[in-house]
């Protein structure tokens, strides 16, 4: 059973949520603009929302671009430079820091979300579904550190990067690196995954629009104040 379950969500699941991840992103694009936006609470009530949104905002950010560039690197590209143990030190600490930035902010956001009124009626079922659902990602998460100084040596890490290697390039055996990992780090995955799947189907959508180009324009308007 637990073969049929490992090789189900971490050989063929990876391949499911990134479909509807990418397939539901286009179709809700294309069928339900006018829900296509971030749906914040600011305009019902500031308090809170400025150090709440700004800390869980850097921390995921951060976060999910660590998560990928650690997972993705293959083990050469960092081997001349430092040795796997050495990198999961540094994960380890950068990964703290960053998520107890995000934990704090996001505390603040579902203070928000269901103890004030206001927002707590406005709200949609998905809103505070995928909050919360965000919360018990992070704290996983967190949780994964302990687990990872019992083997610093960064044996886990390196069988985790590869798995995601080999989900990432269609080989196959990802699964062989996983199977004998804790349950907090199979766990991990499988609600990251998910998350990747639900996506679509939230306001999480909004991350497709990050006005990036505001870096690189080169016409604008500056209005200056009499």
């Amino acid at each position: 059973m637990n073969t049929f379950l490992d090789q189900f969500f971490f050989g063929y699941y990876p391949y499911v949520a990134m479909t509807m991840f990418i397939v539901g992103s286009a179709l809700r694009y294309d069928r339900d603009q006018y829900t296509w936006k971030a749906d914040s609470s600011q305009l019902l009530r500031k308090k809170g929302m400025l150090w709440g949104s700004n800390l869980f905002h850097i921390g995921i950010i951060l976060l999910f671009f660590g998560h990928f560039v650690g997972l993705l690197t293959p083990e050469w590209v960092y081997h001349p430079f430092m040795s796997a143990g050495t990198k999961q030190i540094i994960a380890m600490t950068v990964g703290s820091i960053f998520g107890t930035m995000c934990l704090v902010g996001m505390l603040i956001l579902l203070n928000r979300r269901l103890f004030d009124k206001r927002i707590r009626k406005t709200s949609k079922f998905s809103d505070t579904f995928i909050l919360i659902y965000l919360f018990v990602q992070l704290l996983l998460g967190l949780l994964t550190v302990p687990y990872s100084t019992q083997h610093l040596d960064g044996s886990s890490m390196i069988a985790l990067a590869n798995w995601a290697q080999y989900i990432t390039s269609f080989r196959m055996g990802a699964t062989d690196f996983i199977v004998s990992e804790a349950w907090v780090f199979k766990l991990h995955l499988i609600l990251g995954m998910t998350l990747f799947a639900i996506f679509p189907f939230t306001r999480l959508v909004h991350i497709w629009s990050v006005p990036v180009q505001y870096l690189t324009r080169t016409n604008y308007q500056i209005v200056r104040r009499r």
